[in-house]
């Protein structure tokens, strides 16, 4: 990929079918991309980003300075996130059934079988998280597919390390990060708006932002808060 160095910060260049240049800073440490239009001269590049260098400083220090989580343990006491906000893990050693259940508004209760391992409580945190997805993604996909007028042909929950979410464009099929189901219901939704409008527009260039615009006009408020929120011990991008 093509780089440039400005005042010791590298940011990666990448040249699209766009008419302008833009500039964004990505959690979870601040990774910086100029998505540029393809003949665009390398000093006209340079010269954008050193006037911007102010904004990006500003953004790329905040994202280092923004709360991430630890590794979780699974165990009595622990923070985890659900729909946006925090609530205390209660472990109770005595069930018959390894379960997840919300309680009240403050507690995730993990009924657990005696001696069961990490790994198990691991699995069966994510698969709570999955279950939760699973129930509200479908009429969120029919309420944007009317509105944006497009149709997806199937959709799936995966844990991806490097995307909120994605869309293949020659099958239709829209792809969301287990993740999402801690970030607040809006920053879910806008990320099925954004993988719908790919069926659109494939590419991140002028008229997919144009259209992002028009159908979610917060969108940015929508993404902002999507970044600004703790982020997992692994490294999310999007």
């Amino acid at each position: 990929m093509e780089q440039i160095s400005i005042a010791n910060l590298e940011i990666d260049v990448v040249r699209k079918d766009i008419k302008n240049m833009h500039l964004a800073v990505y959690p979870p440490v601040g990774r910086i991309r100029l998505a540029a239009p393809e003949h665009t001269d390398p000093e006209i590049i340079r010269l954008f980003a050193i006037s911007k260098l102010g904004w990006i400083k500003k953004h790329v220090k905040g994202f280092k300075e923004s709360h991430r989580e630890s590794p979780r343990k699974y165990i009595s006491g622990e923070a985890h996130y659900f729909l946006g906000k925090k609530y205390m893990l209660e472990v109770k050693e005595d069930a018959s059934k390894n379960t997840v259940e919300l309680k009240g508004t403050k507690k995730i209760i993990m009924n657990l079988r005696l001696g069961t391992s990490y790994e198990t409580r691991q699995r069966l945190m994510k698969e709570w998280y999955r279950a939760y997805l699973k129930s509200v993604v479908p009429a969120l996909i029919d309420k944007w597919e009317q509105v944006i007028e497009v149709k997806s042909s199937d959709w799936q929950v995966k844990h991806m390390k490097t995307k909120w979410g994605s869309c293949k464009t020659d099958t239709k099929r829209i792809l969301l990060n287990l993740e999402l189901a801690k970030k607040p219901m809006i920053c879910l939704e806008y990320i099925i708006v954004h993988e719908l409008v790919h069926l659109i527009e494939r590419n991140h260039n002028d008229n997919f932002i144009r259209l992002l615009n028009k159908f979610m006009p917060k969108w940015r408020l929508h993404r902002d808060e999507l970044n600004r929120l703790p982020v997992s011990h692994v490294d999310w991008d999007y």
